[in-house]
């Protein structure tokens, strides 16, 4: 839930945000029924047992509802990011094994609410754009990222096995900024710092693409261990951008753990 949406303040404000939780549970349950682009307030009010003109005293359309679905669901996913890389770095895992991990979680974040992946990583609706309000959400994902390949290149275990190429113009300076507000690779002009900030787009891409392939049965009747073939495309990928995953150990460790290896 939005922290603006926390109870506290008035009895008056306790209320507004306890309808708003109700409100936006209604919304959610609608979304994995008709989808993102059959989502109404209407519906949603007339789940509630509220006239559709209370709603909208709360939120003021369709697309301000789904720009607070959009924002709840990249906290969500970057939460569990950010709850992932912390357990690996206090298991004591180097950089490649926490992305592994991060990586994992996604999956099972995706796997687990499927509906609230479509929305934020699916196939955009017609006519809604996201304002600016979701973006800090949507970078948590980000941030984290950036952090692993910051410890990667720090502890000297960051070595890049992709193609050499002139990072010059491929992204957009507000990638290299990002980069150099997490204390990585933004405000230089070395190149190969540069091009490691180029390289952070395969480790996200390949995530989002793996785990879409799955979620949409594009692999369907292609692999036997769902959560193996994932694990190796995510390693193989992390591998051109430098970040060297030890799958033995790493399939060791939660084989011994008892923890499916499967789908979820």
């Amino acid at each position: 839930m939005p922290e603006d949406l926390a109870p506290r303040g008035t009895p008056r404000e306790r209320a507004r945000a306890e309808l708003m939780r109700d409100l936006l549970a209604a919304a959610r349950a609608r979304l994995a029924q008709d989808g993102a682009a059959g989502l109404s307030l209407r519906a949603v009010a007339r789940d509630l047992g509220l006239a559709s003109s209370a709603v909208y005293r709360y939120v003021p359309s369709r697309d301000a509802l789904l720009t607070l679905l959009v924002s709840e669901s990249y906290d969500a996913v970057g939460r569990v990011c950010e709850d992932a890389a912390a357990a690996s770095r206090a298991a004591g895992h180097a950089p490649a094994r926490r992305w592994l991990e991060v990586a994992r979680a996604v999956r099972a974040w995706a796997l687990a609410d499927r509906h609230a992946y479509e929305l934020i990583y699916g196939t955009p609706l017609p006519g809604y754009v996201a304002p600016r309000d979701t973006v800090a959400p949507a970078l948590r994902v980000w941030g984290v990222l950036v952090d692993v390949l910051v410890d990667a290149a720090a502890d000297g275990s960051l070595r890049p096995a992709g193609p050499d190429f002139d990072p010059t113009g491929v992204v957009t300076p507000g990638v290299h900024a990002f980069g150099a507000e997490r204390g990585g690779w933004g405000g230089t002009e070395d190149p190969e710092t540069l091009r490691a900030g180029v390289r952070s787009l395969t480790l996200f891409s390949t995530v989002l693409g793996a785990v879409s392939a799955e979620l949409f049965g594009h692999l369907r009747g292609v692999h036997e261990d769902a959560a193996r073939a994932f694990d190796v495309t995510v390693a193989t990928a992390a591998a051109g951008v430098g970040l060297h995953v030890d799958l033995v150990d790493a399939w060791a460790e939660r084989d011994a753990t008892g923890r499916p290896t499967g789908p979820a």
